[in-house]
């Protein structure tokens, strides 16, 4: 078996793996636009302020599979930077089980208090009713979606992100065909309203998995779903303490992150349902250049992770360097269009004038400040795939509870709702001079070794 980190140079590494990942997240943001788009073109602006409002729940469970998927990510780069294929299995198996179990509790506290929840974001009354239905069929597709999410995370660990963006083409291809024929009722199918995204999103989902199992079995992949895979499924106690270490972390910040969305929607619907449906749009051009920056953190995280298997410790600078400085090129990049292009592309889903200019008056004013995201992310991820995770959550936790959500409120009170998207800049710039601040003075003087 062959160790990528030390066979190639490093900017083709980083290339080969970055490029799938970042088609995934674009595939990822585009099913999700285009969604949103035919949900705002075809229901109404209220169909697409229900539907905004299940981003931060939504969210909230996935990053507990992400923090799973960190973890675990990290075990299996070292893991296959040491060459042991075996060991990969073990870690993998005791994962999905975990992930799976995750799934199953959100989809059923998911769909009991739908309305609960939603209530008490502040949902607009007038799109309360919509969003309960809508909640409660997302929730219910959680446990496959998880998994999906999960698995994907697991198959980077070794270098392999082709395979999930082939199994993205599939799901968003079924999603894409499937959501606008629901919505219609075309080819003898009912009419599922608001529901159709969520139900479409559960056929891609079950496709790609279907096409993942059949790809990796016929390639003898490391991560094959075979008999080896499916007997390491079980709760290893040892390997899911050094999953959860790293794990649990990285999940409380993402709950964190997303507790803090709650949070900022909360706000954001105190000034209506225009405000929220300019909320979601924002979100989802944000999330075209969000995504491909956390792609080169987890990229220089895996990377690290399979130098140190390696013990290729040496290569962890370099990997920092390359991956700050793809961040600059594409982040920045991807901001700039964002800026030339923001008006057309607000446009895409939402159809009232005052709405489009409120959202892109929003997106201004904090879009740029995604490139400092990325840079912190970079930092935060190397450092993750040595296994440290503790003080870089506890970084990014201080800036989203001490600086982001005080600064929203009070900008919020001064300015009014541009005053909540002030406060995303502030935040990413106390974490990326504290991240930077540790890497420096105490990380890179500490001894890095294995973690399994």
């Amino acid at each position: 078996m062959q160790n990528p980190v030390t066979l190639r140079p490093l900017w083709k590494t980083y290339l080969l793996f970055l490029a799938p990942m970042v088609l995934s997240n674009f595939l990822q943001s585009m099913s999700g636009t285009v969604n949103s788009i035919y949900i705002g073109q075809m229901l109404g602006t209220q169909a697409l302020a229900a539907v905004s409002g299940m981003f931060p729940i939504v969210f909230f469970f996935i990053a507990l599979v992400i923090g799973l998927g960190a973890g675990a990510g990290v075990l299996i780069g070292q893991a296959w930077g040491a060459r042991e294929p075996g060991l990969v299995k073990a870690i993998a198996g005791s994962t999905l089980l975990l992930g799976a179990m995750i799934g199953l509790v959100a989809a059923v506290l998911g769909s009991v208090f739908a309305r609960q929840a939603l209530q008490g974001l502040g949902t607009p009354a007038d799109v309360l009713e919509e969003a309960v239905a809508y909640a409660r069929v997302m929730m219910w597709i959680m446990p496959p979606l998880l998994v999906f999410v999960l698995f994907t995370q697991l198959l980077r660990g070794v270098s392999d992100t082709l395979s999930p963006l082939l199994a993205l083409v599939v799901s968003t291809c079924v999603g894409l065909l499937l959501t606008p024929a629901l919505i219609r009722g075309w080819f003898g199918l009912p009419q599922m309203g608001i529901q159709s995204a969520a139900l479409a999103g559960l056929a891609g989902n079950l496709a790609a998995m279907a096409m993942l199992a059949w790809r990796l079995n016929r390639k003898g992949h490391a991560l094959a779903l075979d008999r080896a895979l499916l007997a390491a499924m079980r709760l290893d106690r040892a390997i899911l303490a050094k999953v959860l270490r790293i794990g649990l972390p990285t999940g409380l910040q993402m709950v964190v992150i997303s507790l803090s969305e709650l949070v900022i929607l909360a706000l954001v619907n105190q000034h209506g349902s225009q405000a929220t449906a300019a909320y979601g749009a924002v979100t989802q051009i944000v999330n075209y250049v969000q995504f491909p920056a956390l792609s080169i953190a987890i990229a220089a995280s895996i990377l690290g992770a399979q130098a140190i298997g390696a013990g290729r410790v040496e290569r962890i600078g370099p990997i920092l360097r390359t991956g700050l400085l793809i961040n600059l090129g594409l982040t920045g990049g991807l901001v700039l269009l964002g800026y030339l292009l923001s008006h057309w592309l607000l446009g895409l889903f939402i159809t009232e004038p005052a709405t489009r200019a409120q959202a892109a008056h929003l997106l201004h004013i904090m879009l740029w400040s995604m490139l400092v995201f990325g840079f912190q992310a970079v930092i935060g991820g190397v450092m993750r795939g040595s296994g440290t995770v503790m003080v870089p959550m506890a970084i990014s936790v201080f800036c989203i509870l001490g600086v982001e959500l005080p600064v929203a409120y009070l900008l919020d009170a001064r300015f009014g709702l541009q005053g909540v998207w002030m406060a995303f800049p502030v935040a990413y710039l106390c974490m990326l001079a504290l991240q930077t601040t540790y890497y420096k003075r105490v990380w890179q003087h500490q001894k890095i070794e294995r973690l399994v």
